[in-house]
């Protein structure tokens, strides 16, 4: 019996059909097939006869890097760079590497593709690519934008990057995109002043409150929170003890910001203040109505995943002009920025060159000293000294004097020696101080006996 049972064993393998065969060798070896990436013809670059090597190696590096592979694509591009630096396609290599980077994402590759496309502008900057290369600069850390009450490093680097775009190319067309993205980045950067200007209000330190308040007002015009920065700005200046600075504050969020809730409590500090109340103008209400109504139809699914998301919420930023430059100064600080008027150097005697013409032709050369006080006495010897020279007016007015030719020569030399004194002259008119030994108090006892 045992004998028959192996039997049947060893030959019931044999007796399974085909089909069963098929299942059991596709189970097996489907998985590993269906994992396996195989290299197609239409993921291979065309390459044409009479294309030129530089060509061949660009056109396969954007086709590896269109289709994901980008370590592949940037070494060839890399080799394009090396091999060829005369290629008609080392800019569009660079800035193909640098886009690479940018499609890949994740902070190394966003941070790696800020420093090419620096690299791009810096050695092409009147290439066309020029402003779409500074833009993505700018999305670069757009992208590492964290939330408000986190690290705004990104959120101030991405501000930069874009105001420099709108100041480079402010006509490209571009130049909208940018505008979009720097009101949000501004929003951004408005909430985390407003968070830390609460938190100063809260505990009590309410001039720190105030610098960021007032920060905030004048550098964000168009925060959606302008509301709560304005009326927190002057309920801090009336802890302050100065309710008169706090009177505009609470006018511009009545007048500006009609549907805050705030609204109605700035009105009443002004009318407590004795101050007039304005009123919104027509444009001022529709628009912010029309703020309301955008914000209300955002559904509760948006909210929650905006709200559990690490990117920070933008969806309340408001449209309007943006501010590239800083905002401006009061008088009163800008009287206190402004250096005062700098004083006058003294002055120097200022000695112009005299030729020999006109030494000889016995007119005298005015010397005139500056302003400076400290040199009376050096002008005054000189005037003396042009008094007394042959050349001068005095000496050649004098009719009765007949001076023969070599008279005349040797004045002539002797007013080129005082007017253009040597070196031994100058030497002799200045006489170094005494210097005082060690005995001249003892020699000053002895002297007298």
């Amino acid at each position: 019996m045992k004998t028959l049972a192996k039997r049947n064993s060893k030959t019931g393998w044999k007796r399974l059909p085909l089909f069963l065969w098929v299942a059991v060798l596709g189970g097996v070896f489907l998985p590993g097939c269906l994992f396996h990436r195989h290299r197609r013809a239409d993921l291979a670059a065309a390459v044409n006869a009479g294309d030129q090597p530089d060509k061949i190696l660009y056109d396969r590096a954007t086709n590896e890097i269109a289709h994901g592979r980008y370590d592949v694509g940037r070494l060839t591009l890399q080799t394009l760079i090396n091999t060829y630096p005369d290629s008609e396609y080392l800019a569009k290599a660079k800035l193909a590497i640098a886009d690479s980077y940018y499609a890949e994402g994740g902070v190394s590759g966003l941070t790696q593709c800020e420093a090419e496309y620096k690299d791009f502008i810096t050695f092409f900057p009147t290439a066309p690519e020029a402003p779409e290369a500074q833009y993505r600069v700018g999305m670069a850390h757009f992208r590492l934008m964290a939330k408000a009450d986190r690290d705004q490093a990104e959120a101030r680097l991405a501000e930069v990057e874009l105001k420099e775009f709108l100041v480079k190319y402010p006509d490209n067309p571009v130049a909208v995109r940018v505008k979009a993205r720097l009101r949000e980045t501004q929003e951004v950067l408005a909430q985390g002043e407003l968070l830390t200007a609460s938190f100063y209000q809260m505990r009590g330190a309410y001039r720190a409150a105030r610098g960021r308040f007032r920060e905030m007002v004048e550098k964000y015009p168009n925060f959606s929170g302008g509301d709560q920065a304005l009326y927190g700005l002057g309920q801090t200046l009336e802890h302050l003890k100065t309710p008169k600075e706090a009177v505009p504050y609470y006018s511009r969020v009545v007048r500006d910001f009609p549907l805050s809730p705030h609204a109605a409590e700035a009105k009443d500090r002004l009318v407590a203040m004795h101050e007039p109340v304005p009123k919104p103008t027509k444009a001022t209400l529709a628009r912010a109505q029309a703020d309301a109504a955008r914000l209300r139809s955002q559904s509760l699914f948006g909210k929650l995943t905006t709200a559990m998301a690490s990117t920070p919420d933008t969806s309340a930023t408001l449209r309007g002009p943006v501010r590239l430059g800083a905002a401006e100064a009061s008088g009163v600080e800008v009287a206190k920025r402004t250096p005062a008027a700098p004083s006058l150097p003294n002055a120097a005697i200022v000695a112009e060159p005299v030729g020999d013409t006109s030494l000889n032709s016995g007119k005298a050369v005015d010397s005139k000293p500056a302003v400076d006080n400290s040199n009376k006495g050096a002008s005054a010897n000189t005037q003396d000294n042009n008094a007394n020279s042959p050349g001068s007016e005095s000496s050649s007015k004098a009719p009765e004097n007949k001076v023969s030719s070599s008279s005349n020569e040797s004045s002539s030399k002797a007013g080129e020696s005082k007017a253009n004194p040597g070196p031994q002259d100058q030497s002799a008119t200045v006489t170094p101080p005494k210097k005082k030994g060690r005995f001249h108090v003892l020699k000053k006892i002895i002297k007298p006996f």
